[in-house]
């Protein structure tokens, strides 16, 4: 004889957690403050892209008969109340992560919730939803970064004229403009807008319909799914699709290149706002004062740059680190759910602040030419006339040139007068030159050493103008071609909600 079996009934947010079933017990009181509390504060952001995961699901699944139709409307008319963000839902740990509270909610209000699963794992719907956060991040930073490239290019060609000394080892090296050395930082952010759209297309690509590893007997509709979410097509391999790592590798990658670059500028910039050098000065609002010296004003923001670069070089170590597991394991995305979209956005506003911070940064035009003149900042220029004018070899010419600067060390070039030129050839390297007098001032001549310049990618108006113009270019088509993805990606959206209220009789 068989004794009753007689069961403790099982409550709501049990059900969700799949109590009573495979699990007898529910969730420790430190399972939940620990684990679950820390996998759910990484979710929170995927809520609404979940909504729509959740909502293609069923109306494909209703198309293809997985879900009986009457159950796949009931269903999707709560997904639908759940999607506009009811005060009666609030995500709590001891529901687990994002998809069980969504679940519990919705279990509250239909039983057609236990169509929600079929024929895909949870991490199909969180991964998807990813994704789709992933991406419209992704457009936001791309439209960021040819604001901030944007500004540059700007900048660059309104000091396209604006002497300065360029730097080597910190120390003064040949003559440039502030336009020529801004416009440098330009072209690495052309790179990462390149390395973005590489990457969006890798990315945008749906994982939906792959089950847990090899697909489902029940059907799903893959490329459907895809077509209604507007991916650009699918990950082939199901397994690839539900496990992969090295997508999320690559994209912190990108934002640390990104911001390593950002970094090198701001920190270029705080040694020029310093007195010794005095050729920059930010903006008060992008200053901090100090609490104890009242003469200083701190360029702040240009710490807070480069911090950001320390941050996503350990991003980077931290996300590398979690995917480096066996493959099938969840931990190599429970973090990183939280983690790329915050460095994203972390990254994303240290662009805006940049563009900012230059746009109204000024030049001190006068002391970028007082420190060209006060030095040997025309050495090679001096040089290379030497081999245009008297024939030297450019080792002669160089070494003539080195010894006038250690010997006059403590005076400016500008000092050099023709007599101590001829002595000094005669005497150090054992030439006579010809060398006018008017050919060493004209070589001394800074205007005409950057004009001097007119190969591709030199300071000369020319070849400025044409790197402006080539960036403005490139930038444009960045930006038509962002703002047709935006469009496009919000009218899928629209059009998924659209599907889901005509379904339900709701249009």
């Amino acid at each position: 004889m068989i004794a009753n079996d007689v069961r403790k009934p099982v409550s709501l947010q049990e059900k969700a957690l799949e109590i009573g079933s495979r699990l007898k017990s529910p969730p420790s009181d430190v399972m939940i403050e620990s684990a679950f509390t820390s996998e759910l504060s990484h979710q929170v952001h995927l809520f609404e892209a979940m909504g729509l995961v959740d909502i293609a699901h069923t109306l494909i699944a209703i198309k293809l008969g997985t879900i009986p139709k009457a159950q796949g409307q009931l269903l999707l008319a709560q997904l639908v109340a759940l999607q506009n963000k009811p005060k009666s839902f609030e995500m709590t740990p001891d529901r687990g992560d994002i998809y069980t509270n969504r679940e519990a909610w919705l279990a509250e209000r239909t039983e057609a919730v236990g169509w929600l699963g079929a024929g895909r794992a949870r991490r199909e719907a969180t991964t998807t939803a990813f994704i789709l956060d992933l991406r419209q991040i992704l457009m936001e930073f791309i439209e960021t970064l040819v604001r901030l490239a944007t500004t540059l290019v700007s900048k660059a060609e309104q000091h396209s004229l604006s002497i300065m000394p360029d730097y080597t080892y910190l120390q003064a090296a040949q003559p440039t403009t502030f336009g020529h050395y801004l416009l440098g930082f330009a072209y690495p952010l052309l790179r990462d807008l390149e390395r973005l759209e590489a990457f969006l297309a890798r990315l945008n690509l749906s994982p939906m319909g792959c089950g847990s590893t090899n697909g489902s007997r029940l059907l799903q509709g893959r490329q459907s799914l895809a077509d209604l979410l507007g991916f650009e097509g699918l990950i082939s391999h199901a397994r690839d699709a539900m496990w992969q790592a090295d997508l999320f590798i690559e994209s912190a990658s990108i934002l640390t290149t990104c911001s390593i670059n950002l970094s090198r500028l701001a920190e270029d910039l705080q040694v020029y706002s310093t007195q010794e050098f005095g050729l920059v000065e930010l903006d008060d609002r992008h200053a901090r004062a100090s609490k104890i010296m009242p003469q200083k004003k701190n360029p702040f923001a240009l710490t807070h740059i480069r911090g950001v670069a320390n941050k996503m070089i350990g991003v980077t170590a931290s996300i590398t680190a979690s995917a480096r597991t066996t493959s099938g394991q969840p931990d190599n995305r429970l973090l990183i759910y939280g983690e790329l979209p915050d460095a994203m956005q972390t990254v994303n506003s240290a662009a805006s602040l940049m563009a900012e911070v230059l746009e109204e940064m000024t030049f001190n035009a006068e002391r970028g030419m007082a420190l060209v003149a006060s030095g040997w900042v025309m050495s090679t220029d001096l040089a290379e006339a030497l081999v245009v004018e008297c024939g030297l070899d450019f080792r002669s010419a160089h070494q003539l040139v080195a010894f006038l600067a250690s010997e006059h060390q403590g005076k400016s070039i500008m000092e050099l007068d023709h007599q101590t030129l001829m002595r000094s050839a005669e005497r150090d390297v054992g030439y006579s030159i010809t060398l006018t007098d008017q050919q060493l001032k004209s070589a001394l001549d800074v205007n005409l050493a950057i004009q001097a310049r007119t190969e591709p990618g030199g300071t000369a108006v020319d070849s400025m103008n044409n790197m402006v113009n080539e960036c403005r270019q490139k930038l444009a088509n960045h930006h038509e071609k962002n703002q047709s993805r935006k469009t496009y990606f919000a009218s899928k959206e629209k059009s998924v909600l659209e599907l889901a209220m005509k379904e339900i009789g709701q249009q």
